[in-house]
């Protein structure tokens, strides 16, 4: 299937800002550009609280999260990790996002300013999201009123931090996490699969770019195979929470986010996986701008209900 007319448009509209790929610039640069887009996004919606914490790292380094609360009874706590390839992105471009789920998904969402690459080098990332998910489970029933699940989400990048994030949970024997939505995540440091040599995927994300974000993130190739990096690469996946994963039909991650669904699977995890037709990397994130996004949502809405909220935690 085609890429949708609303996702034409919007790269139409970004090669006409002169919009030009994170490789041939600088973190930096890119970080700025990157940013750009809050003024296409705008704001999410209105919230009951917003508050921000600030957690000490390794290194006595430090790093914001954003507590999200939606107006009316919040049924779970969600921690969000943001995408942008460990290198550019941070809570205030993703917050439109994070309000938006918060809303739908009736749920408190914990968004984290993890450290950048090059930076802060693998395992900086990883840890950061440990670090916030050890202090948000500590704090869910407060932050809800009352006893919730804990869901790690993250799209990208962060769509990996929260995988990490699960296996890194199990082997500490916890904090348990009652699920985890992982959307079109990075899995795998492999550039030869067929989404990535396949050219109607070369949009906002090509092989070159991934390619680019791995080297700021992880220069040696030689230890991308860890689980830590790459969690399809784990020896297993038994015992980990049930999944949510979404993919997008034109995207060069597609192969790994679908192949993490299957392993998760035939290591006796629930799964439910639905791939977007039509659809390009970063799709969800460009909520008031993308009609892909919002069904998006509209799909994780209903599946956490049936799926994940409808038994009290603690109890599957």
């Amino acid at each position: 299937m085609a890429l949708d007319e609303a996702t034409t448009a919007y790269l139409a509209r970004v090669a006409q800002a002169g919009g030009r790929p994170v490789q041939e610039g600088t973190p930096q640069q890119a970080r700025v550009l990157y940013a750009a887009r809050r003024a296409l996004i705008g704001p999410g919606p209105e919230m009951a609280s917003v508050r921000e914490d600030v957690l000490a790292t390794a290194g006595d380094e430090q790093i914001r999260v954003r507590t999200l609360v939606p107006h009316g009874q919040v049924r779970a706590v969600i921690i969000y990790y943001h995408g942008g390839g460990w290198t550019i992105g941070d809570i205030d471009d993703f917050d439109a996002l994070g309000r938006t789920i918060a809303a739908r998904l009736r749920a408190a969402v914990i968004m984290v300013d993890y450290r950048l690459a090059p930076e802060h080098r693998y395992p900086a990332a990883v840890d950061d999201a440990m670090t916030a998910l050890n202090w948000a489970s500590g704090r869910a029933a407060g932050i809800a009123g009352h006893a919730v699940p804990l869901i790690v989400m993250g799209d990208s990048a962060g769509g990996n931090l929260a995988a990490v994030a699960t296996l890194r949970a199990r082997e500490a024997g916890g904090p348990r996490i009652d699920g985890q939505v992982l959307i079109y995540p990075v899995t795998d440091a492999d550039f030869g699969n067929a989404t990535y040599s396949d050219p109607d995927n070369r949009l906002v994300l090509s092989r070159e770019s991934m390619m680019w974000f791995w080297d700021q993130y992880l220069p040696d190739p030689a230890r991308r195979g860890e689980p830590d990096a790459s969690p399809l690469r784990a020896a297993s996946l038994a015992g980990l929470p049930p999944a949510i994963v979404l993919t997008a039909e034109h995207d060069v991650l597609r192969h790994e986010g679908e192949a993490y669904a299957e392993r998760l699977r035939a290591d006796g995890v629930p799964v439910t996986v639905r791939r977007f037709a039509g659809q390009m990397h970063g799709f969800v994130a460009l909520v008031t701008i993308l009609p892909g996004s919002a069904d998006a949502i509209d799909f994780l809405a209903d599946e956490l209900d049936a799926a994940l909220l409808a038994s009290p935690p603690g109890q599957r």
